[in-house]
């Protein structure tokens, strides 16, 4: 088998990496390490349950990067969802697209990155490895 690249983690460019730290701190996320002197972080990791980001402070004179879009999954959106607003964060009324039936929500980070954030539990995962599982016959 070929070599492969693996656990991809997500850098966001962002203007100030305490106030991004705090932010993913109230999804679950804790900071793990960080490089930079004093209150100036120039980065910082933050692991959750099975992910990881990193944060990149955006160098004054540079254009912004493009904003990221982020796909997280939870157990219990409606849960998720209003912790989110008990803590002033806005975000979306839960939809139920056709790509997660379990439920989605949309948000915003402070520096404008797109955030969706699906249901994810067992019966989504069961549903998922027998999908898999049948492309995988299907192919033989």
């Amino acid at each position: 088998m070929p070599p492969k690249a693996g656990w991809a983690t997500p850098m966001l460019h962002v203007a100030d990496i305490r106030r991004s730290l705090a932010f993913y701190q109230w999804l679950g996320f804790e900071t793990i390490d960080t490089q930079g002197e004093g209150e100036q972080l120039g980065w910082a990791r933050a692991h959750c349950e099975g992910g990881a980001l990193m944060f990149l402070a955006q160098e004054p004179g540079h254009p912004a990067p493009p904003a990221l879009m982020l796909v997280m999954y939870t157990p219990d959106l409606p849960a998720l969802r209003q912790h989110l607003l008990d803590q002033g964060i806005e975000v979306s009324e839960i939809k139920y697209p056709g790509y997660m039936p379990s439920g989605e929500v949309c948000l915003r980070d402070p520096d404008g990155n797109f955030l969706s954030i699906n249901q994810w539990g067992p019966a989504e995962h069961e549903t998922w490895l027998q999908r898999l599982e049948e492309r995988k016959k299907g192919s033989g």
